[in-house]
């Protein structure tokens, strides 16, 4: 199993090239392990709300969108750095809220899984910075955007290694500043100020890690992206169009 203290997690931008980190991503071969079951109905919102807009922080750690009584529920681990997350985003994230989310059958909770070290730790608090109702907006902006903000690093390692040399208040943000990660943010709501407070605060920092440790350990996650439904791992699961039939064989439809 993965096992990533905050320490290990640091020592991994040292140790491997980023591009290697990026290509860890999975690439299983789509399967369809779900069984038919009847459909759902749908649950509307509230008057005047959208279930794409009702968020709730798990007891794990994630942030949940959607219905939080929705009989179907999605949970992805995904890293913001890895891009088969990325092309997750860029073709489901829209139909999966706007035609399951929002009907009120299907619940999306994202898990930070920070596997590829601390790029992902930066990126991944980063999104946290704000409100919770940000979190998966601004990581789906992350993963729309992912070449340009990881290519600094990748062409800057000698930069990278000195700024992990840094005491760990501070090296983060000077990762943050070699990747042009505050202008990205601050167009974006976080201002810089807000940003460089949120990576200076260890305690936050270590939390983070450790939820990717009892991901790997407890819910038997070793790659990304791993969708879970109604808590069954959906092996082999890995994009969206390996996704939507399996959440319509579920009900949803």
């Amino acid at each position: 199993m993965i096992k990533l203290s905050l320490k290990s997690a640091l020592s991994l931008a040292v140790a491997a090239p980023l591009a290697l980190a990026l290509a860890a991503c999975g690439d299983k071969t789509a399967t369809d392990p779900s069984a038919q079951a009847a459909p759902v109905a749908a649950v509307p919102a509230p008057a005047g709300t959208a279930w794409r807009d009702t968020v709730t922080v798990t007891a794990d750690g994630g942030h949940m969108v959607g219905n939080p009584n929705a009989p179907i529920k999605l949970v992805e681990y995904g890293s913001l750095t890895c891009p088969t997350c990325a092309a997750f985003a860029v073709e489901g994230m829209e139909p999966l809220l706007s035609k399951y989310v929002d009907s009120g059958r299907v619940s999306f909770e994202l898990r930070n899984f920070a596997v590829h070290g601390p790029v992902d730790i930066v990126l991944a608090q980063m999104a946290r910075c704000g409100t919770k109702e940000a979190v998966i907006p601004l990581s789906d902006q992350v993963w729309h955007n992912v070449q340009s903000l990881v290519g600094p690093l990748q062409s800057n390692q000698a930069a990278v290694e000195q700024a992990m040399s840094l005491p760990m208040d501070q090296r983060f943000n000077a990762m943050a500043q070699i990747g042009g990660f505050y202008d990205f943010f601050a167009s974006r709501g976080i201002s810089a100020d807000q940003a460089k407070a949120c990576l200076a605060d260890v305690p936050a920092l270590e939390a983070l890690a450790k939820q990717t440790d009892t991901y790997a350990n407890r819910d038997g996650v070793n790659g990304t992206p791993t969708f879970a439904l109604n808590g069954n791992k959906l092996d082999g699961v890995n994009s969206w169009a390996s996704l939507e039939p399996v959440l319509q064989r579920a009900g949803a439809r």
